[in-house]
């Protein structure tokens, strides 16, 4: 959560900055601001509203500056206000922050800060407490100041009297850096990077970093110089753009075939699943008697196909818990468990702190991301990167069916290690899962018709998705993705729960999302769909079935490509996003930057 953005180079530094939040700005919109250092001289400026809000209001601005920080806020303390938002200054210093700061009441207490401050935001603190750290020695006084802070952080200052010079230091918050012949940049997110270069690194917890024209210098706590690990972008800068489309996740969701396609095609090797080139051990898997699936929101929903599928075709308990929940209990783990975790961004705070817990009880750790060099994938025992490239939508899409395209990999490859799954069967299942992407270009293709529904959808406050076995798991998706984009109240039901207590909720002309693509449940969806239906619902029904033979049980029907009911969650998955998608466009919403979300949640 929030954008950062710093630059020290040989032009100058405004528009670089904005540039950069309005690439970053998926991370918070709350408000938007940046520093300028000049001759001596720091000029902030800073206003509530999206990145666009500050362009204008500095449109006519003409500072020379080539040094600078910038920020995009998503709030977390105080209201979202002018005084609020990014950058804070406090005396010589200038800095803006990601990441929440636990003790800064203790803090303004024991230094006495209270007057100099003037927000409501714990960044302000950290602000007035480095302004009274600082005796002239701008790295002398951030060792002081993180010694003195609790929780995470990434910090980029500018101190008045030390000139075309930007410090940095994080702890868990990212950060990434790159140098160039432009100059140095420094940033939350590669997106900020790619147009300056493709090699970049990350920047290492407790180190400081100190931003010139020309070189990036990191130094740990003692001042030894470090060198990091120089890292490659493996994506163009324009897949970070709409090209064309009215919005990122329409965009997002019509790349998922090709997503897909990057990410199991180096997997295959003679058409079975292989991870040598992963490094992953087969031991892990041999070793292997329970699951743990740890992962938030859309990720959380990937892992319970996963889950689906392993029990289903293995017979391995797996059991998917919230990270934000996993971590505060007494986890049942040990050394024969397997932790799977799931996170695009590789920097999902609760994702990462349940990873360190399973870690610490024995268990192996397999991760599954979008970002290399992130910090999951850094604190994990084996990594599966997925090659989405960058998703730029807050509310997820490709991300989703890559990580469900892994956990799919995952199951092939625990089942022939473990020998429940016969290489024939394997061939098979991987077949399959090779010909899915040709089934979500089959799906994208009835886009107008969906689009049809979103506009009957959009006038209802209410909406239900049902469904049983797999169908069910994409309800709980689907449901999610409607709320978070349109803010229709919705909500996922086991279809055969519906008569204990849920059906009281279906009155004249609510809409009803009816699941039905699980062959050895179909039936039973089908007398469910008629109980909703007798009570009035506006059913649409999702299926594999090229015409309905009984017309009273639906209102509208989807029909999604013929396959395997194993494999139906990709067409499916598709086919809820466009929904979604739809809804929230027909609204008028801002698709891509849907109120109070941020794409990467980096505080607890």
């Amino acid at each position: 959560m929030c954008g950062i953005i710093g630059f020290n180079g040989m032009k100058p530094a405004k528009d670089v900055i904005i540039d950069g939040l309005e690439q970053l700005e998926y991370r918070g919109y709350d408000s938007a601001g940046f520093a300028l250092l000049n001759d001596g001289e720091i000029t902030v400026r800073k206003r509530t509203g999206k990145v666009a809000e500050l362009r204008r209001m500095c449109e006519n601005d003409d500072n020379p500056a080539s040094c600078g920080i910038g920020h995009t806020r998503w709030a977390t303390h105080g209201g979202v206000t002018d005084t609020n938002a990014h950058p804070h200054r406090c005396g010589k210093v200038v800095l803006i922050h990601n990441g929440i700061i636990e003790n800064y009441r203790q803090l303004i207490a024991e230094y006495a800060l209270a007057d100099k401050l003037v927000s409501e935001t714990d960044t302000e603190v950290v602000a007035a407490l480095l302004d009274t750290l600082y005796e002239g020695d701008p790295k002398d006084a951030i060792r002081k100041l993180v010694k003195k802070l609790s929780g995470a952080f990434a910090l980029c200052i500018m101190f008045e009297d030390i000139p075309d010079t930007i410090y940095s230091i994080r702890n868990v918050s990212p950060l990434v850096a790159a140098e160039s012949e432009q100059g140095s940049v420094i940033a939350s997110d590669l997106t900020a990077l790619i147009e300056f270069s493709k090699e970049y690194f990350v920047v290492p917890e407790y180190h400081i970093l100190t931003l010139k024209k020309n070189e990036i210098i990191v130094e740990d706590l003692k001042g030894r110089v470090v060198k990091p690990e120089k890292l490659t972008v493996n994506w163009d800068i324009s897949s970070a753009k709409k090209n064309g489309y009215p919005h990122f996740m329409l965009k997002e969701i019509y790349e998922q075939p090709d997503a897909i396609r990057n990410t199991i095609t180096p997997r295959i090797s003679d058409g079975l699943p292989d991870f040598t080139d992963d490094g992953i051990d087969d031991a892990v898997f041999e070793n292997c008697k329970r699951v743990n699936v740890v992962a938030c929101g859309t990720a959380m929903h990937a892992g319970m196909v996963g889950r689906h599928i392993i029990e289903s075709e293995l017979r391995i308990p797996v059991q998917v818990e919230i990270a934000s929940e996993f971590r505060y209990k007494d986890p049942i783990i040990d050394e024969n468990t397997l932790t799977i975790v799931l996170s695009q961004s590789g920097e999902t705070i609760d994702t990462l702190e349940a990873l360190k817990l399973a870690k610490s009880r024995g268990s192996k750790v397999i991760s599954i991301v979008n970002v290399k060099g992130s910090t999951i994938a850094r604190e994990s025992d084996y990594v599966l990167y997925t090659h989405a490239g960058p998703e730029i939508a807050v509310a997820s899409t490709k991300a989703y069916t890559v990580q469900v395209s892994a956990m799919y990999l995952i199951a092939c490859r625990m089942g022939l290690v473990k020998k429940l799954m016969s290489e024939k069967d394997a061939r098979r299942f991987m077949s399959m899962l090779v010909n899915t992407p040709n089934l979500i270009e089959e799906t994208l293709s009835m886009a107008n018709d969906i689009k049809r529904i979103a506009n009957h959808i959009k006038l209802s406050p209410d909406l239900f998705y049902i469904g049983r076995g797999l169908d069910y798991t994409m309800s709980l998706e689907a449901a999610l993705k409607l709320k978070e984009i349109s803010y229709v109240h919705a909500e996922a039901y086991a279809a055969g729960e519906l008569k204990h207590g849920t059906i009281a909720l279906i009155t004249e002309n609510v809409p009803v999302i009816a699941i039905a693509t699980q062959e050895d449940v179909y039936s039973k969806v089908i007398s469910n769909i008629r109980e909703v239906k007798a009570r009035g619902a506006y059913v649409v029904l999702v299926s594999m079935d090229e015409e309905v033979n009984d017309a009273t049980i639906c209102d509208k029907h989807i029909r999604i490509p013929k396959t395997d009911s194993r494999f139906s969650a990709f067409a499916t998955a598709v086919i809820l996003q466009l929904i979604a998608y739809y809804t929230s466009d027909a609204k008028g919403l801002d698709v891509d930057k849907p109120r109070n979300l941020a794409k990467s949640v980096t505080v607890e």
